[in-house]
């Protein structure tokens, strides 16, 4: 994996509180800026992705599928409308 260094300029009172967070999770800084991070981008991709899937739907069509569920078959137990 490719290393690179970016200065991260952050208000202290964030510093302080990110550096007592990282302490008590047991992670470096560092570590726990790139955790972070990629949480962050996770959160962005699947957004993207679940709006991106949502223009291909077809609503009339889950609807159909839907009307079929669980016809002839009887409710499970621990079933409840």
């Amino acid at each position: 994996m490719r290393k690179s260094n970016f200065a991260l300029r952050l208000q202290p009172s964030l510093l302080d509180e990110v550096r007592k967070v990282a302490a008590d999770e047991g992670v470096a800084l560092n570590q726990f800026i790139n955790v972070a991070v990629a949480e962050k981008l996770s959160a962005l991709r699947t957004e993207d992705y679940f709006r991106e899937r949502a223009k291909r739907g077809n609503v009339p069509a889950a609807l159909k599928i839907l009307k079929r569920s669980g016809k002839g078959n009887p409710p499970m137990p621990g079933d409840k409308l």
